[in-house]
C-alpha cells in the first residue's frame, strides 16, 4: 500500500493537515506549557488525561495538542465542532464513548469552538465528564470565563495558549519547505530566505495560515530550468490584503481598545497611536473609536482640560463628512491632544458617586424652596418660597443655601484634581466654602 502521503487522493489534503505533528518534538511554540518539567507536557508524555480546555488565537496548535494527547493515550478520539454539532451529535459521541468503554478503552471528545455553544449544549457533556464516559478536551479563541458555564469550567482546566513567535512560523515553514513526506520536500523549489521571512511576517503568529500562504505561493511558481521559483511579484500579490489578527466581536478587539484607552490615560502619545493602528488595520470601524475617545475626553481629562471634548467631537465630525483617511487623521489628532493633556477623572468619580446615592437614597422629594411654582396653588403651598436668587447675592452666589434634601445632607462629590484647569475651579470652589462658612457664622 502506498504511504498516505505520497497518495495522489493526498494532493487534495491542504499542506497545514499533512504537516500536522504527532508528536512533541513537531510541535512548535507553547513552552510555557510544554517546555521540560512542564505539567501538561509531562500529562502528554505519559498519558495521563484529565478535561481542559485550550484558550487561544487560530493556529496555535489547539487540535493538534488534543490529539497527541489522545494518541499517546492510546484512547478513542472523537471530535466535534460547535459551529457544526448540536444536542443530537453530542448524544451519538456519548453512545460512541460508551461502546468504547464497554470495551475497555477510555474515548477524548474534542469539542473545537466550544464558546458556540449554548448553556444547554454544554450541559449536556457535565455527566458524561463527571462519570468518566469521556476526557473533555475543549478550544476557545474567546475567554473562558466569560463564555461557558462555571459547571464546565470548574471540572477542566485551563490552559492558555500563546501566538507563535516569529521564530517558531519560520520552523514550521522550514520544515514544510524540507519534509518529504507529506510537505514540500519532494518538489526542487526555491524559496530564499527573505521570502520565508516575509510569509513568516504575514502570517501574524498563525501557524495553519502560514503554511495556507505557503502552499498558495508555491501553487504559482513557476518553473525555471529545472527549479521552481516564487517570483517576488507574486509572493507580494499572494500576502497582499492580509489583516493582522482582530475579531471584532471577540476579546481581541476588546483588549486592544482597552491597551489604547491605557496608554491615553498614562500620557504615552506614541502608544496610543500604536494601537489605534493596530485596530483600524484590523478592520474595526473608526466611527466606533471616534465615540470611544469622546468618552476617553469625558472619563479621564475632563475638566482639567474642558477642549479635549470639543476636540474628540470634532474628529468624530470630521470622520462621518469626510470618512477616510482624513477621518481617521483627525481622530489620530483627537487622540494624541487627548494623551497630552492635563488628566482628572474628578468628573466621572463625582457621577459614579451621585448615581450611587441616587440608587441607595430612595425617592426623596425635593424641597419645597427648590421647587418650580408656576400655578398660584402652587404658590399657596410654599413652593419656592424662600428661595434665593443667585444672580442677585454678592459675588453672584447664594452663600449657605442648601440644595440637597434635608434628609441626606450635603454631599461632596467632585473633587477637582490639581492639574490643568480644575486648579482654577479648586481655587473658586474654596472662595465659596469660604463664603458658606462666614454666612453660617452670621
Amino acid at each position: 500500500m502506498d504511504d498516505l502521503f505520497s497518495s495522489t487522493e493526498n494532493d487534495n489534503v491542504p499542506l497545514a493537515d499533512r504537516l500536522r505533528p504527532t508528536d512533541l518534538d513537531e510541535y512548535f511554540g507553547q513552552q510555557h506549557l510544554l517546555g521540560a518539567g512542564k505539567p501538561l507536557r509531562q500529562a502528554v508524555e505519559s498519558g495521563s488525561l484529565h478535561s481542559m480546555i485550550f484558550w487561544g488565537p487560530p493556529g496555535t496548535g489547539k487540535t493538534t495538542l488534543a490529539r497527541m494527547i489522545a494518541n499517546k493515550a492510546q484512547v478513542l478520539f472523537l471530535t466535534l465542532s460547535a459551529v457544526l454539532s448540536g444536542v443530537k451529535e453530542i448524544r451519538a459521541s456519548v453512545d460512541q464513548a460508551k461502546q468504547a468503554r464497554m470495551q475497555g478503552k477510555g474515548t477524548v471528545l474534542f469539542v473545537d469552538e466550544v464558546h458556540r455553544f449554548n448553556k444547554s449544549q454544554q450541559d449536556a457533556f457535565l455527566p458524561y465528564v463527571e462519570d468518566g464516559t469521556f476526557i473533555f478536551i475543549g478550544a476557545t479563541t474567546e475567554n473562558p470565563s466569560f463564555e461557558l458555564n462555571n459547571a464546565l469550567l470548574s471540572r477542566a482546566r485551563v490552559y492558555v495558549l500563546k501566538s507563535l513567535t516569529h521564530h517558531d512560523i519560520r520552523q514550521i515553514i522550514d520544515r514544510a519547505l524540507n519534509d518529504k513526506t507529506g510537505g514540500l520536500g519532494g518538489r526542487n523549489l526555491q524559496i530564499p530566505h527573505e521570502q520565508r521571512e516575509q510569509i513568516a511576517q504575514a502570517a501574524d503568529g498563525d501557524g495553519r495560515r502560514a503554511l495556507n500562504l505557503l502552499e498558495i505561493a508555491v501553487s504559482l511558481a513557476e518553473s525555471r530550468e529545472g527549479v521552481e521559483v516564487v517570483d517576488q511579484s507574486t509572493l507580494n500579490e499572494v500576502l497582499s490584503g492580509g489583516l493582522r489578527r482582530f475579531d471584532k466581536s471577540g476579546e481581541a478587539f476588546y483588549d486592544q481598545i482597552s491597551a489604547m484607552h491605557k496608554s491615553m490615560r498614562g500620557s504615552n502619545p506614541d502608544a496610543c497611536l500604536y494601537w489605534m493602528a493596530r485596530m483600524l488595520d484590523g478592520g474595526c470601524d473608526p466611527l466606533y473609536l471616534a465615540r470611544r475617545i469622546v468618552r476617553m475626553a469625558s472619563e479621564d481629562v475632563g475638566n482639567a482640560d474642558p477642549r479635549a471634548l470639543q476636540l474628540a467631537m470634532n474628529a468624530w465630525n470630521v470622520q462621518e463628512r469626510l470618512g477616510s483617511p482624513e477621518g481617521e487623521l483627525a481622530i489620530a489628532q483627537a487622540l494624541v491632544y487627548l494623551a497630552v493633556a492635563p488628566k482628572s477623572n474628578a468628573v466621572y468619580k463625582a457621577y459614579n458617586a451621585a448615581m450611587a446615592d441616587v440608587k441607595n437614597q430612595g425617592s426623596i422629594e425635593v424641597p419645597i424652596h427648590l421647587r418650580n411654582a408656576p400655578t398660584k396653588l402652587m404658590k399657596e403651598l410654599g413652593y419656592g418660597k424662600a428661595y434665593r436668587y443667585a444672580h442677585d447675592e454678592p459675588h453672584g452666589y447664594a452663600a449657605g443655601e442648601s440644595y440637597f434634601p434635608e434628609e441626606i445632607g450635603v454631599r461632596h462629590y467632585y473633587q477637582p484634581v490639581p492639574r490643568g484647569m480644575e486648579q482654577k475651579i479648586t481655587e473658586k470652589l474654596k472662595f465659596l466654602k469660604e463664603l458658606d462658612a462666614q454666612a453660617l457664622k452670621e
